[in-house]
C-alpha cells in the first residue's frame, strides 16, 4: 500500500473542525473515511493504493464515488444519493457542494442506525427465522437482477486470488507459513476438481455482476428489513462472480459469528427461492466460504496499517476467520462427511418442520442439511407463494405423488453433490417411505426414518396458532388424518407431543444409534 493522503487531511480536518461541525464522527476503514453527522454520512475514498484498488488520485476518486452510487442505489435507494465536492473557495475556506473548485468528493448518503448492522446484531444475539428469511430474499433479490457476464475471467481469476491471499497472509507475519501454504494447497487442489463445474454454472448464466463483499457488515436492517450497502464499485471483476461465491460471504460470516441455525435458514431459503439448478452446485460452497473467510482475514489485516486501529482485536477476528477458512477446506476434503438421507414424516401438526429446522444446522457440511420440504415444493408445482393457500384440487393423489417424485429427483441432486438432506413431508403411504428407502439404496448413503406422532388435541392447536406457513393444513384437516391407515411404519417413532427441544433430545438419540 501506497499512501497519498497528505492532501486530504486539510478536508477531514474541515469534516471534523469542532466549530464548523461540532457533532461529527468519523470512521475509518482501510479504503475509506467515513464522516456522520446529523442525519448525513459524507464517504470519501481515502487517497490509497493497494494491489486491488487505485484512489490515488482526485479524478479516480471522483470515478470511485460516481461508480459507487450506482452500483448501490438498486441495493439501496434509501440510503445513497449523489456524488457531492467539498469544493475550496477563493479566500482558502472549504464547504461541502460549494460553488469553489473542487479538491476532494464524498458519497452523500443518509445516515443510518449503525447499531443496526448484521454484525453488531449478530453479536448481541442468536438471529430469528425471520430475519435470517428477509436477508435470503434481499440476496436472493439482487442475484435475480444482477446482469450476466462472461464467465471465463471469473474462473481463471481464482487461481490467481488463492495465490493473492496466500501472499498477503504471508507477509502478515500473523500466521505459520506451513499451515498458509497448506490451506492454499487445498482450496487449488478444490479449484482443479471443481473447475468443470464452475464453467458449467457460468454457461448456465450463473456468473452475473453481484454485490460482492456481502459481510455482515455490509447488511443493516432499515425499518426490519435487511438492505445491502457497500457493495464493490472499485473493480467489476471483483463482484463479477458465482452468485453462490456471492452467497458464500454471508454464509461464512454468519457461521463465524456462531449463528449456525441462522445460516442454515437461509441457505435453505435462498435454495427455494431460485432456479433448482443451485442444488447442482453446493459442492463448490465448501471452497467458496473458505476463500471468503481467507480474505476477511487479509482485510483485517491490513486495517493494522491503518489509524485507530486495535491490534490486538483486529488479530483475534483475523485469526478466528484464518482458523474457519481452515477448517471449511479440511473438512471437505480431508474428512468429508458421508452424505444421508433423515426422512421426517407424520401428521400435520406434529412438528416435523420445526425439528427439520433445527436438526438440519448441525449436519456436515457447513452451511448444513438441505430441506426438502413437501408443503414448499407443492405450492412451487402450482407457481404459487409459499403462503398461498391452494385448492382441495391440489392435494389429490396425483398430484401429490408428483409432490413426492419432485422431492425424490431433488434429493439426489443435493446427495450427488455430497450434502445430506432431509426430507419433511407426511409419508402416510407406505409406498412413500418405500420410495425413500429405495432412494437411499440407490444413492448408496444411509436412510434415517423418523416418524413423529401427537394425540389430536396437541395437533389442532399447534395447526390453529400457525402464521405465515407454507401448510395449507386445518383443525379439520388434522381430523381427517386421524382415520389415516398408515400401516407399519417401520421407522423410528418419535413422541412429539412434548417441546421442540424434547423431540430434538429423542431424535439425535435415534440418528446416533
Amino acid at each position: 500500500m501506497t499512501d497519498y493522503s497528505a492532501a486530504q487531511e486539510r478536508v477531514f480536518a474541515f469534516l471534523t473542525d469542532p466549530v464548523s461541525h461540532p457533532a461529527v464522527t468519523r470512521i475509518d476503514t482501510h479504503a475509506a473515511s467515513v464522516f456522520l453527522e446529523g442525519g448525513r454520512a459524507l464517504k470519501i475514498k481515502r487517497a490509497v493504493r493497494f494491489p486491488f484498488l487505485d484512489y490515488s488520485t482526485l479524478e479516480k476518486r471522483k470515478s470511485a464515488c460516481e461508480e459507487e452510487i450506482r452500483i448501490n442505489r438498486p441495493f439501496a435507494p434509501q440510503v445513497y444519493h449523489r456524488v457531492v465536492a467539498i469544493t475550496e473557495s477563493r479566500d482558502g475556506s472549504l464547504e461541502v457542494g460549494g460553488d469553489g473548485t473542487p479538491i476532494e468528493y464524498a458519497v452523500e448518503m443518509s445516515r443510518f442506525d449503525e447499531s443496526r448492522t448484521l454484525d453488531r446484531l449478530a453479536n448481541a444475539g442468536p438471529f430469528g427465522i425471520d430475519l435470517a428469511i428477509g436477508i435470503a430474499d434481499a440476496i436472493s433479490a439482487s442475484h435475480a437482477v444482477a446482469p450476466r457476464v462472461d464467465a471465463i475471467p471469473w474462473i481463471e481469476a481464482i487461481p490467481s486470488l488463492i495465490d493473492g491471499n496466500t501472499e498477503a497472509l504471508q507477509r502478515s507475519g500473523d500466521f505459520a507459513t506451513a499451515e498458509i501454504r497448506e490451506l492454499a494447497g487445498a482450496a487449488h487442489g478444490a479449484f482443479a476438481r471443481l473447475r468443470s463445474l464452475l464453467e458449467e454454472r457460468g454457461r448456465q448464466g450463473f456468473v452475473r455482476r453481484c454485490h460482492g463483499d456481502l459481510h455482515l457488515a455490509n447488511i443493516v436492517l432499515i425499518d426490519e428489513q435487511p438492505v445491502l450497502f457497500d457493495a464493490i464499485e472499485f473493480d467489476p471483476k471483483i463482484a463479477s462472480t458465482d452468485i453462490l461465491y456471492d452467497l458464500a460471504f454471508t454464509l461464512m460470516d454468519l457461521l463465524h459469528y456462531e449463528q449456525s441455525q441462522a445460516a442454515n435458514i437461509l441457505f435453505n431459503r435462498y435454495l427455494a427461492t431460485t432456479p433448482v439448478e443451485n442444488l447442482d452446485a453446493l459442492g463448490v460452497l465448501p471452497m467458496f466460504m473458505s476463500i471468503r473467510a481467507g480474505i476477511r482475514a487479509e482485510v483485517l489485516l491490513a486495517k493494522l496499517k491503518g489509524p485507530h486501529s486495535d491490534q490486538a482485536e483486529i488479530v483475534k477476528d483475523a485469526t478466528a476467520y484464518f482458523c474457519l477458512a481452515q477448517a471449511l477446506l479440511a473438512r471437505a476434503l480431508i474428512a468429508p462427511p458421508v452424505p444421508r438421507v433423515i426422512a421426517i414424516g407424520g401428521l400435520s401438526g406434529t412438528g416435523k418442520s420445526v425439528l427439520a429446522r433445527m436438526l438440519a444446522p448441525a449436519i456436515l457440511p457447513q452451511p448444513g442439511a438441505v430441506v426438502l420440504r413437501s408443503d414448499i415444493v407443492r405450492k412451487q408445482l402450482f407457481q404459487v407463494k409459499d403462503t398461498d393457500r391452494l385448492p382441495p384440487s391440489a392435494y389429490q393423489p396425483d398430484i401429490t405423488g408428483r409432490v413426492y417424485e419432485t422431492l425424490a429427483q431433488r434429493a439426489r441432486r443435493v446427495l450427488a453433490q455430497g450434502h445430506s438432506v432431509i426430507i419433511d413431508a407426511v409419508f402416510a403411504q407406505e409406498s412413500e417411505r418405500h420410495a425413500v428407502a429405495a432412494l437411499a439404496r440407490e444413492c448408496d448413503v444411509p436412510l434415517t426414518g423418523l416418524f413423529l406422532v401427537a394425540d389430536l388435541a396437541t395437533r389442532q392447536v399447534r395447526v390453529g396458532s400457525r402464521q405465515n406457513d407454507a401448510s395449507d393444513a386445518t383443525k379439520e384437516v388434522a381430523a381427517l388424518q386421524d382415520r389415516y391407515n398408515i400401516g407399519d411404519v417401520g421407522w423410528t417413532i418419535i413422541d412429539a407431543s412434548g417441546t421442540p427441544e424434547q423431540t430434538l433430545g429423542q431424535t439425535r438419540i435415534a440418528i446416533d444409534r
